[in-house]
């Protein structure tokens, strides 16, 4: 390939990174539209309509293969298990969030995953942490601190969501399987849960198809949509862009949210939660500061190494 063309994939990767993290952090817009549905139905439709058009899209890029092959793991089948549930919790955590007004905690949960990945590193995978990224985990945990002496009690809405997306990220490391045959099969280990609840439990009005409006039976199949369109643009990017030029972009989700809750919203922005929110910012400062650092330290090393 020559630097053209390697231009040309870069753009379109930074397109793709930046469609996919948009799309994410205005997601709230959608689920905000479906207040009146209860949170577990909405998370019902949202398994159901995605590992339908997953399905669709692993027959459309050709990855049967990829799902036979995954299915015919028992190691994999074993992790996708445990993603399943990790990510089940999120989507219902995300979802019942955004319904309860506590968007700015839901923002604040994924401003926080980027630390907790390093933090779950440290714990799991043997990583050493460095002096800058001590000095942003501490930060964080400053910023849980504020919060705990300021409310009375833990920030555990932005917790929950920043652990239960970090250990599903752990778990999918462990996982040979492209993103979207992963996402497929972690649907279809959920859908058995969906169907139970939204045939057998679901009493809300909105639960009766043939009763709603057409424009909320549109909203709830675009619930596959919704989950399925940022996965697309993020497997576009990611295989375009190094991770660590990758890793910038995931700001932009949460700092939408955050501007959506506060501007659009309207949801209370306290001195308290400010400061929470100032050092978990300052954390994130440190830790990208060190990002940026180590990305030209190995750069000066390949270049000493080719020379």
């Amino acid at each position: 390939m020559n630097q053209d063309e390697t231009l040309r994939e870069t753009r379109k990767g930074v397109f793709f990174a930046l469609s996919a993290y948009t799309f994410w952090g205005v997601a709230p817009v959608y689920f905000k539209a479906l207040d009146t549905v209860p949170a577990y139905e909405i998370l019902s439709h949202r398994i159901i309509w995605s590992s339908v058009l997953l399905f669709l899209v692993v027959l459309l890029f050709g990855y049967g293969k990829r799902l036979i092959g995954a299915l015919s793991s028992p190691k994999t089948l074993l992790y996708l298990t445990l993603s399943a549930i990790f990510i089940g919790v999120n989507w219902f955590v995300f979802i019942w969030s955004v319904g309860q007004e506590r968007m700015l905690e839901a923002s604040l949960g994924y401003f926080i995953n980027p630390l907790v990945n390093v933090f779950l590193g440290m714990l799991f995978l043997q990583e050493r942490l460095r002096k800058n990224q001590y000095i942003a985990v501490s930060l964080a945990f400053i910023a849980v601190l504020i919060q705990l002496i300021s409310f009375g009690s833990l920030p555990w809405i932005a917790l929950v969501l920043a652990f239960s997306f970090g250990c599903y990220g752990l778990i999918r490391k462990k996982v040979k399987v492209d993103a979207i045959t992963g996402l497929l099969l972690e649907t279809l280990v959920l859908l058995p849960i969906a169907f139970i609840y939204l045939f057998f439990f679901a009493h809300s009005a909105s639960a009766n198809f043939s009763s709603n409006t057409l424009n909320l039976n549109l909203l709830l199949l675009s619930a596959g949509a919704i989950t399925t369109i940022p996965l697309l643009f993020f497997a576009g990017a990611a295989t375009r862009l190094k991770l660590s030029t990758l890793g910038f972009f995931q700001y932009i989700g949460p700092s939408l949210m955050f501007m959506l809750a506060v501007v659009v919203y309207h949801e209370p922005l306290t001195i308290q939660t400010l400061v929470t929110f100032g050092f978990i910012w300052a954390a994130l400062v440190v830790f990208s500061w060190d990002g940026l650092q180590q990305h030209k330290n190995s750069k000066k090393r390949q270049l000493d190494l080719a020379q």
